[in-house]
């Protein structure tokens, strides 16, 4: 078992990750705030299949095959590029919402699914995310605390439960100032500017860095 102290340090570092802007929290923002909660949620859902997945391919040394490949690295790294633009392009070609809050609420099984792929592509294509996780877990690792194998599964775990709370945490606060955004069309309009602005920004820095 991983020691407390070690606890402690891993989810502190998983706060300061997940309270920083990146593509996962403006995903989950703009599909809340278009959408309601319920829709946010089924992104956080795609975003945490994700998230485990990561950490499933880094045990399994994929990550490590990454750094090896770089050409692979750059198909992914590119690819994820491309999706991120193309959801800022969906997002700046979104009508104003003008329903009323019942409506927006209300979703149906297409925009829920449609979310869900959103979130779990917009994280899964990320190879950062993949090699973040191939970087930060080996970190609190210790052998001599018990088999390896079941500390990695523990801090995945934890990974994927900190990034749910944080999502969920962030779907809930965005659909709360839906109503006072369905009445204020100039803000809407900053709102999907801000947002596709953002992520060609992440898209961006993704080609580049």
């Amino acid at each position: 078992m991983i020691s407390a102290h070690l606890l402690v340090v891993y989810i502190a570092a998983l706060f300061v990750v997940y309270a920083v802007p990146g593509p996962d929290m403006a995903l989950v923002l703009q599909t809340s705030i278009g959408r309601g909660a319920r829709t946010g949620f089924a992104a956080a859902g795609g975003l945490g299949i994700s998230r485990a997945t990561h950490v499933t391919l880094s045990a399994c040394g994929v990550a490590a095959l990454l750094r090896s490949a770089p050409w692979l690295y750059e198909v992914v790294r590119y690819g994820g590029a491309v999706y991120l633009g193309w959801i800022a392009l969906q997002i700046f070609r979104s009508p104003v919402f003008a329903l009323p809050a019942g409506e927006v609420v209300t979703a149906g099984a297409r925009p829920l699914r449609t979310a869900f792929v959103k979130g779990l592509l917009t994280n899964l294509l990320n190879p950062k995310a993949l090699l973040f996780c191939s970087v930060l877990l080996p970190q609190f690792v210790r052998p001599e605390a018990g088999p390896v194998a079941l500390q990695m599964i523990e801090l995945g775990v934890i990974l994927v439960a900190t990034g749910a709370c944080f999502d969920v945490a962030y779907a809930i606060g965005a659909a709360r100032i839906a109503d006072w955004m369905r009445s204020h069309p100039l803000a809407q309009t900053i709102q999907r500017w801000a947002f596709s602005a953002a992520l060609i920004g992440f898209a961006l820095r993704l080609s580049f860095d």
